[in-house]
């Protein structure tokens, strides 16, 4: 069964591009269906993903041969031809088969709508690694203001899911190497984020690679990491109560946290590291209300 385009694209098309591609001429919104040639169409430059895989484009390029190209792109017009929106892989086959013109579907977007496009057909094709889509997600919350619960509804994505992918940006780069390669996973990576010391979550990624931890194995070794730098002993001036229950806290949260007493009044402090790691703590407590 063929992927529709989504949730994301709607926002832009809202019967889909399958609607629109049904009429020859122009259609909703000012878009043409038509042919172009390839030589007149650049590269997108707020593509998100940055390497396509030779094997697969070849194996494209095959097909289109053979059937030629089943689905049109998607392009700007430009003062001087077309700027490629969405189908990147598709041109790049169609002009290794040897293609001179492809179909497409003309239209007019704008800097926003052109990085939400690109971005939005890669996840549903999940062409994307793990830091590439964060790199993505944070470009699209800088340079236009959105909010993560608007970026969410935009991608057809959870804010949580947007808030802990963007989080994988503040790895060292050896780790992030790592993901890019596929040798670490982002859920066995996720729980070295709530570890401040650099040279221990390098330590930890270097321990999951060589001994193929699961997401279960990293999350139980970086509690104890967590417990040894966080967990005073209880001395006979603390409430060893107290003190269970900011374990119990810390467990749930994956953070530090301090609760104060004074007198018959108290304090709970969660600790948290940046923008992204307050949206996760947030995230957790909020979901139930």
């Amino acid at each position: 069964m063929k992927k529709r385009l989504g949730r994301g694209l709607e926002a832009f098309f809202p019967g889909g591009l399958d609607d629109i591609l049904k009429a020859d001429g122009e259609g909703e919104k000012g878009l043409m269906n038509t042919e172009i040639e390839i030589d007149n169409i650049k590269l997108n430059p707020y593509q998100p993903r940055k390497k396509i895989d030779e094997n697969k484009l070849l194996e494209m390029a095959e097909s289109i041969k053979e059937m030629g190209v089943v689905q049109p792109i998607l392009v700007n017009k430009s003062k001087d031809g077309f700027v490629l929106v969405a189908g990147e892989r598709r041109l790049r086959a169609a002009k290794k088969a040897g293609l001179k013109k492809i179909p497409a579907v003309v239209g007019s977007f704008n800097k926003q709508q052109m990085v939400e496009i690109a971005l939005v057909e890669n996840l549903q094709r999940e062409d994307l690694n793990p830091l590439e889509e964060a790199a993505a997600f944070k470009q699209l919350l800088q340079e236009f203001s959105l909010t993560q619960e608007e970026l969410a509804k935009r991608v057809g994505k959870s804010r949580s899911y947007i808030a802990n992918s963007i989080r994988l940006l503040s790895l060292e780069p050896e780790i992030q190497a790592k993901i890019i390669a596929g040798n670490l996973t982002v859920g066995q990576i996720r729980p070295l984020l709530a570890l401040r010391d650099a040279a221990e979550r390098k330590s930890i990624a270097d321990k999951i690679s060589k001994e193929n931890l699961t997401a279960r194995d990293v999350e139980e070794l970086v509690r104890k990491k967590q417990k040894k730098a966080d967990v005073k002993k209880v001395t006979k001036s603390e409430d060893p109560f107290l003190a269970e229950i900011e374990e119990m806290f810390r467990k749930k949260l994956g953070t530090k946290v301090k609760i104060k007493l004074s007198g018959k009044e108290g304090k709970i402090e969660l600790f948290f590291y940046g923008q992204e790691d307050l949206n996760r703590l947030v995230e957790i407590m909020l979901k139930d209300l």
